[in-house]
């Protein structure tokens, strides 16, 4: 039936209508479609046309299922994924691969390609929640739920529920907006701006349940029907990436014209609350203009405030959302000290397009340690970067506006709620932090350097350093660090007075055990938590006991030996997918070393051996809790055992050594079966051949007091992953000058692409040349446990 209604109406000898510069055969305008409104194809077409500024940007590069009524909707009506043949040519095309066969979805783009949906019957257009992104299927654009009201329950009630979703999502950092299906419910989106700490589907699910949880005679989150009844089933399922949602503005085929309409939060909260005719919908778009461009528009709000010709200030049309220079370009930063009714400074970052902007009353931190307030207000438009002058005293923020500086900056986390970077001032400099502590209010600290971390997670206070008794254990600890010596070294130690251990190939961890719960941070204050999520049993296995534990996180090869490469594949992953798979091939385990907290005492000031027996009393009561065992013998003994079982090396610790955190003295030593080194990355040589879309080689350094110290390069031991993930990080690092502190030899600079010396590496090598550079080095990986700051000369 589909097929020959196509065919009848594209044949048809009817004149053509030109749209978009398209030619279509609008065909049977005054066919009904919704018989009991007496409303035809020809004004559904129109609506469509008219509508369209508003509809096709949620439509735009999205895979369109068309759900089509030839005859009407009291007639039956199909489903369609594929474009039919009769789809003219100018409709672009994108394939999508499904379990049993690649269908090639219309994108709908124009408002030509509106109207051809009309011409169809295809009234309700269902999109998914991500876009094509260079040919590709992207990542989520947008999180959605859809509130379904069973059997004896009102739109009120789902408007009940939208409210509570908004809370969530606003608790999360996410702005979100509403939509009455025009079917049953309601549509609540939020735009991904941020990122997730875990997939879409997974974070809009824990949200349901804990709704369910909260209103268990309101809400459910299970999808079987049975439960449904006099409830609203807050579907979170619409963000699996094979899930389609009809599109905002779509007309529904229900028994009159309704349509997805975007709604005020201010509607949602009022009794009376229905769906909405198409007409009412286009009455309503041509009053008040889209709904959603101005919830998407970040700069809305920049621009209701402000009053174009009456002030100074920049007043751009509209946001670009997210489609700013971030991916291309340097991201930039400035300070702006603003001599309003309070003087304070304007911090602000560029991000999607945007300048994401916060008062800072006190002025931004200069010195580590130092927390000072910063009160997030609105996005600004990217040309505030250069603004100064005086705002008119009767305007918003009326005062005057000097830069106090800019540059760039360089992200290292952005996520919900908590912001790392690295400023490139010409006053202000360093890596700083942004947390999240209530509503609008942030806490702005300056990240200590490698002898003076860690970084706060939230609340506003300072980790702290203690070595007395505590009820809760200590956060933030920095490891203690052994210092590199040679092996003939070991002959030195007293027989006697030091212990040995095995030295893991693996990531430096401290564990954090409370309320059965365990943090794992890097020895740069970095959160590992979820990234290792097959360590989370360590938590509850520990019981009620609270303790701090020292420990290398590792996995083990195939002959139970420390794998540092196959620990490469866990690491600097983000996505949950990719960690869980990641996990389930590479298991990760938790060697513990050593104990600094338990149950409201500190072990910091007692001796090793004293700390070592406290650990293997507790390991004995945690089954599975690996203390792997000291080593017999002298220095000596200890090293050959470690060459003859594969490992990296060993460490020798005083016994009667107290926990140092963050030192690196001599009661601690560390000596090495391979001579490894720590690396910035300073540039690298494009790849020829098998590498040709790649990366042959990378440009080293190490820092030392005239700045970064050339070392040589390195071209073997990359794996094809490794080479991808280079390839794409170092990119967004170029820049036009050597980062080196002496000029490089022709042969040595040759074809060099200069980087941003951020990245931190470790390889392997044979000896130090007369020169000074590495001899057959070989890239063991990227170290993202590490700061630059820490990189030196081994």
């Amino acid at each position: 039936m589909g097929e020959t209604a196509d065919s009848k109406e594209v044949d048809s000898a009817m004149p053509a209508t030109t749209i978009d510069g398209h030619r279509l055969n609008l065909t049977h305008l005054d066919k009904v479609l919704y018989p009991d409104t007496g409303t035809s194809k020809g004004e559904v077409i129109e609506y469509l046309k008219e509508i369209a500024p508003a509809m096709l940007p949620h439509l735009s590069q999205r895979p369109v299922t068309r759900k089509r009524w030839p005859d009407g909707v009291d007639s039956d009506f199909f489903f369609e994924r594929q474009a039919p043949p009769s789809i003219p040519k100018w409709v672009r095309r994108f394939s999508v691969r499904h379990q049993d066969r690649a269908v090639d979805y219309p994108l709908v783009d124009s408002t030509a390609g509106l109207a051809l949906m009309g011409q169809l019957a295809a009234l309700e257009l269902h999109v998914s929640q991500w876009t094509v992104v260079k040919g590709r299927p992207g990542l989520a654009t947008r999180l959605i739920f859809d509130l379904d009201p069973g059997e004896g329950v009102e739109l009120y009630d789902c408007a009940r529920v939208a409210l509570a979703v908004r809370e969530h999502l606003t608790a999360s950092g996410l702005s979100s907006y509403p939509v009455t299906s025009g079917s049953k419910g309601i549509h609540v989106y939020a735009e991904l701006t941020t990122t997730l700490d875990s997939e879409p589907s997974q974070f809009a699910q824990k949200i349901a349940k804990q709704l369910a949880k909260d209103w268990p005679d309101l809400v459910t989150a299970t999808m079987a029907k049975t439960e449904r009844s006099g409830k609203v089933f807050v579907d979170w399922s619409q963000n699996n990436p094979a899930k389609t949602t009809v599109a905002p503005y779509s007309l529904r085929g229900r028994a009159e014209p309704t349509a997805a309409a975007p709604r005020d939060w201010s509607e949602i909260e009022q009794k009376g609350l229905r769906q909405l005719r198409f007409d009412e919908v286009l009455e309503r778009y041509r009053s008040d203009g889209d709904l959603l461009s101005k919830s998407l528009d970040s700069l809305h709000t920049y621009r209701s405030k402000r009053h174009r010709g009456q002030t100074p200030e920049p007043m751009p049309e509209q946001s670009t959302n997210g489609q700013g220079s971030d991916s291309v370009e340097e991201l930039s930063f400035v300070i702006q000290e603003h001599h309003a009714t309070n003087l304070h400074w304007d911090f602000r970052l560029e991000h999607d397009g945007v300048l994401v902007s916060w008062a800072v009353p006190k002025g931004v931190p200069t010195k580590p340690g130092t927390n000072r307030l910063a009160v997030q207000t609105e996005d600004h438009p990217l040309d505030y970067r250069t603004f100064s002058g005086t705002i008119p005293e009767d305007q918003y923020g009326g005062g005057r506006v000097e830069i106090f500086d800019s540059g760039s900056y360089v992200p290292i986390k952005w996520e919900t709620g908590k912001l790392v970077f690295e400023l490139h001032g010409d006053r202000i400099r360093g890596q700083y932090a942004l947390i999240n502590t209530k509503a609008d209010h942030w806490l702005m600290h300056k990240i200590k350097k490698a002898d003076e971390r860690p970084i706060p997670s939230g609340g506003g206070e300072q980790p702290s350093r203690v070595t007395t008794e505590h009820s809760a254990p200590p956060h933030g600890l920095e490891p203690m660090f052994a210092t590199l010596r040679p092996a003939d070294y070991l002959e030195t130690l007293a027989a006697g007075e030091w212990s040995f251990e095995g030295k893991w190939d693996g990531i430096r961890a401290v564990g954090e055990v409370f309320d059965g719960k365990l943090r794992l941070y890097s020895r740069s204050g970095l959160d590992l938590t979820s990234t290792y999520p097959d360590l989370a049993w360590i938590g509850p296995a520990l019981g009620e006991h609270a303790a701090v534990l020292d420990g290398e996180i590792v996995t083990l090869d195939a002959h139970d030996v420390t794998s540092f490469a196959a620990l490469q594949n866990r690491m600097g992953l983000r996505r949950t997918a990719a960690i869980e798979r990641a996990a389930e091939k590479y298991p990760a385990e938790f060697f513990v070393f050593d104990i600094l907290f338990l149950d409201g005492t500190s072990l910091m000031k007692k001796k090793y051996l004293d700390r070592r027996r406290v650990l293997d009393e507790l390991a004995a009561t945690c089954e599975g809790l690996t203390v792997p065992a000291r080593l017999n013998g002298n220095g000596e003994r200890a090293l050959d055992e470690s060459r003859r079982r594969g490992w990296e090396g060993i460490v020798a610790k005083r016994n009667d050594s107290p926990y140092l955190p963050a030192q690196r003295g001599r009661s601690w030593v560390k000596v090495k079966n391979q001579r490894t080194q720590e690396v910035l990355v300073g540039g690298y040589r494009p790849g020829k051949g098998a590498r040709a879309d790649s990366l042959g080689s990378l440009l080293l350094g190490v820092p030392d007091e005239d700045g970064l110290r050339y070392i040589g390069r390195v071209g073997t031991g990359f794996t094809e992953s490794a080479l991808e993930t280079l390839s794409r990080t170092l990119k967004r690092l170029s820049r036009k000058t050597s980062p080196f502190s002496a000029e490089l030899k022709p042969s040595e600079r040759k074809d060099a692409v200069w980087v941003t010396p951020r990245l931190v590496g470790e390889i392997a090598f044979t000896e130090w040349t007369t020169a000074g550079l590495v001899r057959h080095p070989t890239w063991r990986g990227l170290r993202p446990d590490k700061d630059p700051d820490e990189v030196r000369f081994e």
